[in-house]
């Protein structure tokens, strides 16, 4: 296991962050970024591709996540995307040229980044959360809160391949969700129509997490270049699920395109 600075608990082994320098100063980059209550371990495929294309390659591990649940509970939406600001700024300093992928609410982060920075080249997002909870959820966990209750069953390893497992936390942390739904997503989800940088959407069609219909409103919604494409053998983490290798390949052809110009 590997330490973190900030005196949390040792970041679980498969969850640590991946920080890659090609040591080419023209080279691209990507920015990769995980999941509510997952971690780099989501991600890592694609990642990893990505280094082995020559990318300057940034994949944070977001505040909380990837060491134990206790740790998440004080966090929110306001340290995830301070996080994933940090990360996109030691890439951009390496390189001009930039492509953010991102699984569940690592997609949601990464739209909210491209509103802040429209010079990003694109977008890769996986099964992403664009919409917030209707309300009725959204009382429901207010109300388990006020109840004394900080965690109910997690939401981790919707995967319909039997032999993959995704390394991620066994329950959801409440406060942290309602950040995420009031201080994340209330505010992003009118605002996709600003955004110009070409997006390549994958939805699996059975996702037992996030309904493919916020896959829907954002393509709908979303006012660049949407390549959306429909996943027929995966659920929610379809980076580590069937379609995995589908997906890298699809990452790299279209990033390959935004970053030669």
């Amino acid at each position: 296991m590997t330490s973190t600075p900030n005196g949390a608990a040792p970041v679980m082994a498969g969850a640590e962050p991946l920080s890659h320098d090609p040591g080419v100063e023209d080279a691209p980059g990507l920015l990769a970024l995980h999941g509510f209550t997952g971690n780099p371990s989501s991600m890592r495929g694609v990642a990893e591709a990505f280094v082995s294309a020559g990318y300057h390659v940034e994949l944070p591990l977001l505040s909380g996540h990837g060491t134990v649940i206790d740790d998440m509970l004080p966090t929110g939406w306001a340290e995830w995307s301070a996080d994933v600001e940090a990360a996109y700024q030691r890439l951009a300093a390496r390189t001009d040229r930039i492509v953010v992928a991102g699984l569940s609410m690592g997609g949601s982060l990464a739209l909210s980044l491209a509103l802040d920075h429209p010079e990003l080249l694109g977008l890769v997002l996986v099964n992403p959360a664009t919409q917030p909870q209707p309300d009725d959820v959204r009382e429901m966990v207010a109300e388990l809160l006020a109840d004394g209750t900080a965690v109910v069953p997690g939401i981790g390893s919707d995967i319909a391949d039997p032999d993959a497992v995704e390394l991620a936390y066994p329950g959801t942390p409440l406060a942290p969700l309602i950040s995420f739904q009031d201080h994340g997503l209330q505010p992003l989800t009118t605002r996709f129509g600003e955004l110009k940088a070409p997006l390549l959407l994958f939805t699996s069609r059975q996702d037992h997490v996030i309904d493919p219909a916020q896959s829907e409103h954002l393509a709908v919604s979303y006012g660049g270049e949407v390549d959306h494409r429909w996943l027929d053998r995966s659920y929610h983490v379809a980076t580590n699920d069937y379609d995995r290798h589908d997906i890298v390949c699809a990452s790299l052809h279209f990033s390959n395109r935004l970053v030669a110009g």
